[in-house]
């Protein structure tokens, strides 16, 4: 969404991004678009920019130059990032990244939360997100992290997802979709259904109210020895 905000004197221009990183352990870079475009078209958001980083997770922030040069030239913007590990699984360079991005007033949409953080989110509202890649983290070290189950292996259908997506949400038939695109119904078929993106294209993916969505994180966060003091406490009662 190109937000403009206009009085006699001046235009200001918010850009939408959308920040897709693929990582071989997590989510591939056509799981993340499709994610981003059902949000987008779910909350009335135009994109005005795809942002591919193709940087390892072991490459550290200081040597992402191309990343964090993009985002010092997009201050103000808004992302759309499909997770938070998306920005890193590093937590030190993700406390950096959280805390630069917020500083140049970036606005950041995490769509599996269903959450967005500004410069007004509180700081446990903060600490919650970055608690969940460290519980991530600590899960992963305990075993060999692999692809996800439903991952899906590239498609020749994917360079046309966005254009299936729209036509989805316009109502349009297989075969229509098809004849607009040039391609085998059958084929088509086959890709939407096993993309479930029918499903996917009419799921709400609609921010949660701030108040419900900070409770919802900040529940999220484990501290040590929790359980036991709770397990302690009930045995008291």
């Amino acid at each position: 969404m190109t937000m403009k905000i206009a009085n006699i004197w001046s235009f200001i221009v918010i850009m939408v991004i959308a920040y897709i990183r693929p990582d071989k352990n997590f989510d591939t870079a056509y799981e993340q678009l499709k994610l981003i475009k059902s949000y987008s078209l779910a909350n009335n958001i135009s994109i005005d920019e795809k942002f591919i980083d193709h940087d390892v997770q072991a490459k550290r922030l200081k040597d992402r130059i191309e990343v964090t040069s993009f985002f010092q030239e997009h201050k103000g913007a808004t992302l759309l990032i499909s997770d938070v590990w998306v920005l890193s699984t590093d937590m030190e360079d993700l406390v950096q990244m959280f805390s630069c991005l917020l500083k140049n007033e970036y606005e950041i949409h995490f769509i599996k939360k269903s959450v967005l953080i500004n410069q007004e989110s509180s700081g446990i509202f903060v600490l919650g997100l970055l608690d969940g890649i460290r519980q991530l983290l600590q899960q992963s070290s305990n075993k060999v992290v692999g692809r996800p189950k439903g991952s899906k292996s590239s498609s020749k259908f994917d360079i046309y997802l966005e254009e299936i997506m729209n036509f989805i949400q316009e109502g349009r038939s297989v075969s229509e979709m098809a004849r607009l695109l040039g391609v085998s119904r059958s084929s088509l078929k086959d890709y939407i259904e096993s993309r479930e993106l029918k499903e996917l294209a009419m799921d709400s993916f609609l921010l949660k109210e701030s108040i419900i969505a900070e409770k919802d994180v900040i529940d999220t966060i484990k501290c040590p020895q929790e359980n036991a003091i709770i397990t302690e406490g009930e045995k008291n009662e």
